[in-house]
């Protein structure tokens, strides 16, 4: 899991830092120079689609690292 776990901090796209609840969307803004607003908006279009907007939302809240290299999943694994 350790190898997964490292490939996954030298994902381009990293959580933040312009947040509101999880910072994906503000990630994601970020990598591209898109506004975050536009991305928040598409985001809140995209939970109209069962399972994918949501789903979506929360597999890339658990894998992508914040700006500190921390992972949501790694720390739910590891029990902290």
């Amino acid at each position: 899991m350790e190898t997964l776990f490292n490939t996954l901090r030298k994902s381009p796209i990293k959580r933040g830092p312009e947040r509101w609840v999880g910072g994906v969307c503000g990630g994601i803004a970020a990598r591209f120079g898109w506004d975050a607003g536009w991305v928040r908006v598409g985001t809140l279009l995209s939970f109209l689609l069962p399972v994918i907007g949501i789903g979506l939302y929360l597999v890339l809240w658990l894998v992508l690292p914040k700006y500190d290299g921390t992972i949501a999943l790694e720390r739910i694994i590891a029990g902290k």
